[in-house]
Order: structure tokens, then C-alpha cells, then sequence
């Protein structure tokens, strides 16, 4: 059984027990949260709207972290110009404790 969620602008295919980065959630360490399920997959396949209302997925808040540093640097030939920035994404991770599809 598994999931696909939408988070952050971004889709993630999720199992019970899995770890995951994603964009930085407005909640607090230890907290639960919900996700908004995309797609579910068990014996057979919900992905229309009024299936899709009835699962849950909830994920645990276990930390807030920075992403590893990304250098942006940019560059235009024969003006002498240069310039280099760095970029540290703001990230959450969870861990899914739950997909359940109540009636």
C-alpha cells in the first residue's frame, strides 16, 4: 500500500515508516501534519476527487534542517562582470505514520 502526496509544489511516493525531505513545513518538532494525497494504491487505485477524500495520510514532524549549499554564480563576458551567491533550502523531515482509506 502506498501513496503519492503533494507538498511543497512537489509529489512524493509514500509508504508507512518512510523517512522523507521535504519543503519547509509550518509546524513545530514532534507534531503531526497531514498530507494531501494525490493518488492511492492498495488492491485497486483511488485518484478521483471523491475517493481521494476519504484517505488520510499523516506524517510526523521530526526535524526542521537547511539543505546543503548550493553556489550560484553568474558570469557575462568582456564586462567584467561577476557575481557569487550561495543558496540554503529550508527543509522538514518527516516520517509517515499513517495511510488509511476509512469509508
Amino acid at each position: 500500500m502506498y501513496a503519492i502526496v503533494k507538498t511543497g509544489g512537489k509529489q512524493y511516493r509514500v509508504e508507512r515508516g518512510q523517512y522523507l525531505l521535504v519543503e519547509r513545513l509550518p509546524a513545530k518538532e514532534g507534531s503531526s501534519v497531514a498530507l494531501e494525497p494525490i493518488l492511492y494504491r492498495s488492491d485497486e487505485a483511488v485518484f478521483d476527487a471523491e475517493g481521494l477524500k476519504k484517505v488520510k495520510v499523516t506524517a510526523k514532524v521530526l526535524a526542521h534542517e537547511r539543505g546543503e549549499k548550493l553556489r550560484v554564480f553568474k558570469f557575462k563576458p568582456k564586462r567584467g562582470y561577476k557575481r557569487r551567491n550561495g543558496h540554503r533550502q529550508e527543509l522538514t523531515r518527516i516520517e509517515v505514520t499513517e495511510i488509511k482509506h476509512g469509508s
